[in-house]
């Protein structure tokens, strides 16, 4: 593998995971049209690692709030030894990155089958136009109460994981979806935001340990660390600022400017498909 071929997985890997716009379908397109190699497991592992690695910096503060929460709130559970108080906003964050993510159980056994969609470059061509449609729709929708971690509901948790378990069909992205129906809920749009990519922590995780447990079966090649760590460095690097993107357009409400890139990326791939396949 070349130093360039591992910053530009990275580079379309860090920007794409944060964008609404699919990281999924971007990656499939790119194997599907430019015949470009699929990135091995280990690389691919460790590029999700750098993505994750972005979010934990970015909100650290929430980070370390709501790892601290946790374990103060088991100990609550199991001492008992006070009247129950206020529940504190960073626990509550907890129990609503918790409850988000339950959706994605339900996704586990079709996997394999779901993965296999990203072979269709006329579907995911596809899935890009209905991302396209939510975040044109997000921009529109009512503010509501402009709730927060200290008022979002449970149904609110449950619903926008929902919207996480379908984002695993490549085409859709997982951002885009969540924010959306964060903001359909009544979320803030900053703080949908910020709920959103608190929420992918659990499940980027959770898919980045299952992944790795098949890559220490394969073994590792020491003469591609560095690549790795070149890719790395670049994924990082770009979610970062991808991140800081996304905030900032969501907080004008511009969230939406994302939909017509998608329509675009949409069409196009949806005529390259019938014409030269």
């Amino acid at each position: 593998m070349k130093y360039l071929y591992a910053a530009l997985m990275g580079l379309l890997q860090g920007v794409t995971e944060f964008l609404p716009v699919s990281s999924s379908g971007h990656l499939s397109l790119f194997q599907n049209f430019f015949k470009g190699e699929a990135p091995d497991n280990l690389f691919n592992v460790l590029l999700h690692f750098a993505t994750l690695l972005a979010v934990i910096v970015v909100y650290r503060e929430d980070v370390a709030g709501m790892i601290v929460e946790f374990f103060q709130g088991v100990r609550d559970l199991v001492v008992r030894d006070k009247a129950p108080g206020k529940i504190p906003p960073a626990r509550r964050l907890v129990v609503m990155v918790i409850l988000g993510t339950l959706p994605l159980l339900l996704v586990l056994p079709f996997k394999d089958k779901v993965e296999a969609l990203g072979g269709s470059t006329l579907f995911i061509g596809f899935a890009l136009l209905v991302t396209g449609l939510l975040l044109f729709a997000s921009d529109r929708f009512s503010l509501g109460r402009r709730k927060n971690e200290r008022t979002m509901t449970a149904a609110d948790a449950l619903l926008i994981g929902c919207g996480q378990a379908l984002a695993v069909v490549p085409g859709l992205s997982r951002s885009g979806t969540t924010i959306s129906a964060g903001v359909a809920r009544g979320l803030s749009r900053p703080f949908a935001v910020r709920y959103s990519f608190l929420l992918s922590l659990p499940a980027v995780l959770g898919a980045t340990l299952l992944e790795l447990v098949d890559v220490v079966k394969e073994g590792v090649d020491g003469a591609l660390i560095p690549q790795y760590l070149v890719g790395m460095v670049v994924a990082a690097v770009s979610g970062y600022f991808a991140i800081g993107l996304v905030k900032m357009l969501a907080d004008k409400g511009k969230f939406g400017a994302f939909a017509y890139y998608c329509w675009a990326v949409g069409i196009l791939t949806i005529l390259a498909t019938l014409i030269f396949r």
